[in-house]
């Protein structure tokens, strides 16, 4: 795949935004993992909170200013995803029930990333995230967000969060595999 004018594809504000969201990741692991006061886990959810409105403030201005580019579709879900499994990963350190909820996500994510690269080999890929997806992602970032801003939140909540992620874990898991295999496979051509 040949990109005509790289600058213009690759320097757009939502590209620079989730540039942004990559550069958190750092500042996150180091505040969450030193954090020994509440105040400091709050500094952590307020990291978080940034990382989550330049997600969202990323579509809007891509897609109201005409900024779509293919740079962007890697790189948005790359920050989501990279951000997502620091949150798990990071969680998971003072959580051990959450290890199994981060194993299903590295293998889920592992599954969407080789599948994505076969298909991006062959010129296709999926339009965009799927619904099961897209849900699946805000249910983990509320109740991750959750278990940082309450560090005190007592295990059994922390059992039930860990089940919840789980079960939406596995529904978007499925859902991505019958999107390639399935009956209704959705990968289109890239130039669609």
């Amino acid at each position: 795949m040949y990109i005509k004018d790289w600058k213009k594809e690759v320097f757009t504000i939502p590209n620079l935004l989730s540039l942004f969201r990559l550069a958190l990741i750092p500042v996150y692991i180091t505040v969450y993992l030193n954090a020994e006061e509440d105040w400091q886990y709050y500094v952590a959810g307020a990291i978080l909170a940034v990382s989550c409105m330049t997600d969202l403030i990323d579509g809007k201005i891509a897609r109201r200013f005409h900024m779509i580019s293919t740079v962007g579709k890697v790189l948005d879900p790359l920050a989501d995803k990279a951000t997502q499994f620091t949150l798990t990963l990071c969680l998971s350190v003072h959580y051990p029930v959450l290890r199994p909820v981060l194993v299903l996500f590295v293998i889920k994510e592992g599954f969407q990333l080789i599948m994505g690269i076969i298909h991006f080999r062959k010129g296709k890929m999926l339009p965009g995230a799927l619904m099961a997806g897209k849900i699946c992602t805000t249910i983990l970032f509320v109740s991750l967000i959750a278990l940082v801003l309450f560090p005190g939140i007592p295990h059994s909540a922390v059992n039930a969060i860990a089940l919840v992620d789980t079960g939406f874990l596995i529904f978007s898991f499925i859902s991505y595999i019958l999107a390639y295999f399935g009956k209704n496979i959705k990968v289109q051509d890239m130039d669609t």
